[in-house]
């Protein structure tokens, strides 16, 4: 692996070409021309903090709304505490807080669908403990009368207020879940009408 390339010819020609001297991230001519680059990202030679230096990607010093929450940047959050959480919907005293935004909480429109199905079926160990019985005794066919339920699928909850609108869809882990997400909602429609 240390022998050098024999199709190279000592020169660097892959990638956008620029004439000799110019600094790395200068575009030499109007895009879409031969040798200008069609992307425009930082220059990644150039030290955060220098002029020119775009910052880093998950840090802080970084561009607002990207990776950690900034210490200085205004968050976006009601007053109080919050009152109820569903899904990655947060209602606070005043205010709906979801990724896509913050609603107005006086006159939001609540709305839940329930896309889960619970499944009733019998068990695997069942069914080989009733072939191994039924050899032995009649009694075996009694393991048939196990039954396991199982709940698969999401309750889709959406909130429409002030223009804009959320949805969020919370997994439905028992059967009882669609009834627990209804309390949540009723309890949210009935601060959202204060």
């Amino acid at each position: 692996m240390s022998e050098p390339n024999p199709y190279a010819d000592g020169e660097y020609k892959w990638g956008p070409t620029q004439p000799p001297g110019t600094p790395p991230g200068t575009p030499s001519g109007a895009p879409g021309t031969p040798g200008v680059p069609q992307y425009d990202f930082p220059d990644p030679t150039l030290a955060e903090g220098q002029p020119g230096a775009a910052p880093g990607y998950g840090y802080p010093g970084q561009a607002p709304g990207y990776g950690y929450p900034q210490s200085g940047a205004p968050v976006p959050v009601g007053g109080g505490t919050p009152l109820v959480s569903i899904g990655d919907i947060t209602v606070m005293n005043d205010s709906i807080i979801t990724p896509s935004g913050t609603l107005p909480l006086r006159g939001a429109v609540w709305n839940a669908t329930d896309m889960s199905r619970t499944e009733e079926k019998i068990p695997t160990h069942a069914i080989i403990l009733a072939i191994v019985f039924f050899l032995f005794c009649l009694l075996g066919l009694l393991f048939l009368l196990m039954k396991e339920k199982t709940t698969t699928g999401f309750i889709q909850v959406t909130v429409t207020s002030g223009g804009r609108h959320h949805s969020t869809m919370v997994p439905a882990t028992h059967p009882g879940a669609f009834q627990t997400v209804m309390g949540q909602i009723s309890y949210a429609r009935s601060i959202s009408s204060m």
